[in-house]
Order: structure tokens, then sequence, then C-alpha cells
């Protein structure tokens, strides 16, 4: 047993007989978690995914080289096929987009089974990637957070470990991954990353990356601390008064707006605590609504706030005006 494959399973993530569902391109990371997945849970428990997005011309060759790979393994694969990327926007959002998808249909398809986990190849340097792509787009607090270990029924077993770990993993078991081209072009912001502000961290401190891994493992423990703090002031409810909420210091504040609006449209609400403040001052007497980003509305009502998703206007083309008593 290799130290990846002992740290993998202590870590619990991937259990003998758990069913789970691994989303595979074929690349390295993907390649040695599909192999971890059998060698832990089991092939009987592994199903594997494969989306064949047909933006590469190398699509099909990977997709062949997926099938061989998941026969000799004995996983069985499933291929999805999408309609084709949107005309307009971000392509690499849609992709990710119909991957998960694809995994949440193929995880309910085995209704007769335990709960199926879903199981995604990021490694430590996705880690890094990710926390400086939030930084520098989003000035919140989950872009320090980065990816956690599991996410509902999302797993990343792989988290703890660099690229050049899965790749060493995969010589040492004689496994062939496949080059994702695409990963050399730098008209992806998260390739600029890889290909510049990576290299040049790393120029400035040898041990840039595993600091920023650190810092996110630190901050991930602190934030477990202050969702109690949420919970606590919360008790529960999908609503808060707003002399409670006045009460709080302003951190906790945003922390709490922050958690009603994410429940109330299902997601992480955007941009959403930075007008935690805006919130607070809406009026005690009468209703009085506030349209925030990220699709959600905040109205006060006899003292009282909660959250929901911002309707439409009447024509359908977007949200209502913001409103007073």
């Amino acid at each position: 047993m290799t130290e990846l494959e002992r740290q993998v399973a202590a870590d619990g993530l991937l259990r003998a007989g758990r069913p789970v569902v691994v989303l595979y391109s074929g690349g390295r990371d993907s390649t040695c978690l599909l192999d971890l997945a059998v060698t832990i849970a089991g092939a009987g428990a592994v199903r594997a995914l494969h989306v064949n997005y047909g933006l590469r011309g190398t699509a099909a060759a990977d997709e062949r080289h997926c099938r061989r790979t998941a026969d000799a393994l004995g996983v069985a694969l499933t291929v999805h096929l999408p309609a084709g990327p949107p005309e307009a926007g971000n392509v690499q959002a849609w992709a990710r987009a119909e991957r998960y998808r694809a995994a949440e249909r193929l995880a309910r398809s085995a209704a007769d089974e335990p709960p199926v986990d879903i199981a995604a190849g990021h490694t430590s340097t996705d880690q890094v990637e990710t926390i400086l792509y939030r930084l520098a787009s989003s000035p919140s607090r989950r872009a320090l957070l980065g990816m956690r270990p599991r996410e509902g029924p999302l797993i990343r077993p792989l988290l703890r470990f660099t690229r050049e770990q899965t790749a060493e993993y995969c010589r040492a078991r004689g496994l062939q991954w496949r080059e994702d081209d695409s990963n050399s072009s730098e008209a992806y912001a998260r390739n600029r990353i890889r290909r510049q502000l990576v290299p040049a961290l790393r120029a400035i401190h040898p041990a840039a990356e595993d600091n920023v891994v650190a810092v996110a493992e630190l901050l991930a423990a602190e934030a477990a601390v202050l969702d109690e703090l949420v919970d606590r002031v919360l008790d529960g409810r999908a609503e808060i008064e707003l002399k409670t909420l006045r009460a709080q210091p302003e951190a906790l504040q945003r922390l709490i707006v922050q958690r009603l609006a994410d429940a109330a449209v299902g997601r992480p609400a955007a941009g959403v605590a930075r007008r935690a403040d805006e919130v607070a001052r809406l009026s005690d007497a009468g209703t009085a609504s506030l349209d925030l980003p990220s699709g959600v509305r905040a109205t006060a009502a006899g003292g009282v706030v909660r959250m929901q998703r911002t309707p439409p206007l009447r024509d359908g083309s977007g949200p209502g005006p913001e409103h007073g008593p």
C-alpha cells in the first residue's frame, strides 16, 4: 500500500463498499482518484462518469482512453454528451455545471443503494489556484476558505496532495493518463494563475503554495467556530428580529445575513454580506424590502427580517425595485 493510499483511506472519504461516482476526465488526478476508489471502496461500489464536451480535437480519443481504463479496473463507465456550449458566456462554468448535473443524475439512479458520494480529483495544487482566483475576483471570506474535503455529497479525497504526487502514484501503478492541451492556453484565468502567478509566488518563497493551503485550513477551522455562533443566534430559524441583528457585532451581522441569503436561494449568494448594514437599518415599522445581489430580497415586517428570492418584474425581465413602507 502506498503512502498516498494509506492517507486517503485514513481520511475516510472513500470507504469499503460505500457507493461513489468518480468524475473521470482521463487526466492524471482523476486517474489516480479512480484507481484509489477501486482499491479502497471496491470496483462494485464505483461508477465512473466521463463528460465528452466535444470541445477539443482529442475528445473522442480521450473518451476511448477512459473506456479502456475503466474496463481494465472493472468499473462501469457512463459517458455524458452535452448538447453543446452556449453561444455566449463562460464555457468553463457551463462545462462544470454539465459535469455536476450529470453526476447528480447518475448518483440518483442508484436509488436502491446507500447515499452515493460524488468524488472529484481536486488536489492541493487546485486549492492554491482556486484561492488565488477567488481573491482576485471576489472580496469574500469564502475566497480564503477554498474548497472543502466534503461539501454535501461532493468529496475531494485528493485535496491534501499535489499534482506531482498524483502523477507519481500513477507512474508507480503503471496507469496511463491523458494530457489536456487546453491547460497550456492562457485564454483562461485559471491557466494564467497556474503559469504566471504561482511560479511568481514560488520564486518569492519556495513554501508559498504550502503556506496558502495551511492558511486555508486554519481559516476553515475558525469558520466552523463562527458558524456555531451564527447557529446560536438564529436557533434554527429562517428569520431574525431586527433588534437582535443590530445587537450583534458587525462581523457577525454579515455572517447572519449571508447565512439567511444562502438558505433563501439554495446556494452561496455572492455579495450579500457586504450589505448587511443596510439590512440591519430596515425599518421596524410597517413593511420594507431591499433587493440584494444574487437574486435575494430582504423583507422586514413587524420588526422581523426574512430573505427570499427576488421576484421578477411583471414583464418577467428581472427583479423588482426596492421599496419602503
